[in-house]
């Protein structure tokens, strides 16, 4: 980073094209009449372009009088963003971004490419055509190392560079022409080199298709517990299935099916999680204080459904539902005291069924 300094040489007046203008106020009209200085920042970066592509004092100064604002404050804000430039640009200004992800992947082989082609920052090549200065983060991290550019065509980002494709970048600039903006690489946008990965199957973007399920979904896992330790496996047909007898009775509790070598002193693994309500109507579990739509739609995502699932929750299951889907609301569960709820709700529902 660079400090801001007003140029030495400066013009004597200025005054805003009609455009300029019109844009400014259009900017001011949003704010309430004792509140006109909020639109300073537009109304600097318009009043930068109409002055060619700088600050000099006497535009930062129309500006403070149009907005009714004491000099010096202008002049705090236009050097405080390095977006402003107090002094001459080139045809081409160029913004480095030199933060950690830029830095990281290249930022000094950029800047070494600006200081061979233009000299230190704030200077303009012999031609007029460029000048450049480092900042900090322009946001787009992902495609690191970046600029901007600014030139008559706008602002611009170009993204993924080299030091090789920087220097024919500015070969073009040079030469009168307009490289396309953004990665500089075999990207688009910021997807992986190569081509998207997910969301390829081209039927899901068909018009009024009715997408029942995700493409490239991975399989669901059905979260156990074993004597009291978690872990987690693939959901298999067969697994989640309920066991109704042919008579009218109750159905059986869902129950994960256990290896035919598991020993009969071993308990049974109790299901956590269900593939969905499959011992009827699923309880309202808005009705448990603490729980909301959002909740219960989240809880319902991961296979919980019923009173007497919450009911049964051990530590151990609480610490793994609070990492699962209420990450958010950590020690949630206890202080407001689910599993003491549902254990009375799913007594009572158990009655008056």
């Amino acid at each position: 980073m660079s400090a801001q300094r007003m140029a030495l040489k400066q013009p004597e007046s200025f005054a805003f094209s009609a455009a300029a203008e019109k844009e400014i106020d259009m900017w001011v009209a949003k704010y309430p009449a004792d509140r006109q200085r909020s639109a300073l920042i537009p109304a600097l970066w318009i009043a930068q372009k109409d002055a060619g592509g700088w600050l000099p004092e006497v535009t930062m100064r129309t500006v403070a009088d149009k907005l009714g604002m004491a000099y010096i404050r202008v002049y705090e804000v236009a050097t405080f963003y390095t977006m402003y430039s107090l002094a001459p640009v080139g045809e081409h200004f160029i913004q480095l971004c030199g933060t950690t992800p830029c830095w990281l992947r290249g930022s000094d082989d950029l800047k070494a490419v600006m200081q061979r082609r233009v000299g230190g920052q704030n200077t303009i090549s012999a031609d007029g055509k460029l000048s450049w200065l480092e900042v900090e983060c322009l946001g787009a991290c992902s495609n690191a190392p970046m600029i901007q550019i600014s030139n008559a065509d706008g602002d611009h980002y170009y993204e993924d560079l080299t030091a090789e494709s920087f220097d024919a970048l500015l070969d073009k600039l040079v030469a009168g022409e307009k490289p396309a903006q953004g990665p500089q690489n075999t990207r688009h946008t910021s997807e992986p080199e190569g081509g998207a990965t997910v969301l390829i199957d081209a039927s899901i973007y068909k018009q009024g298709r009715k997408l029942t399920k995700l493409p490239n979904q991975v399989k669901k896992l059905e979260i156990v517990r074993h004597a009291g330790s978690a872990k987690a496996a693939p959901v298999k047909a067969s697994s989640a299935k309920s066991t109704k007898p042919k008579a009218a009775a109750k159905p059986k509790a869902v129950e994960t099916a256990t290896p035919k070598a598991q020993s009969a002193a071993k308990p049974a693994p109790k299901v956590l999680y269900t593939d969905g309500p499959t011992e009827g109507t699923p309880d309202d579990l808005k009705v448990i204080k603490g729980i909301g739509p959002v909740f219960e739609r989240e809880l319902n995502e991961k296979g919980i459904y019923y009173y007497r699932q919450i009911g049964a929750w051990k530590a151990a299951d609480v610490k793994m539902v609070e990492a699962e889907a209420l990450s958010r609301f950590p020690g949630r569960i206890k202080r407001d005291e689910w599993v003491k709820q549902a254990k009375v709700l799913a007594k009572s529902a158990a009655k008056a069924g």
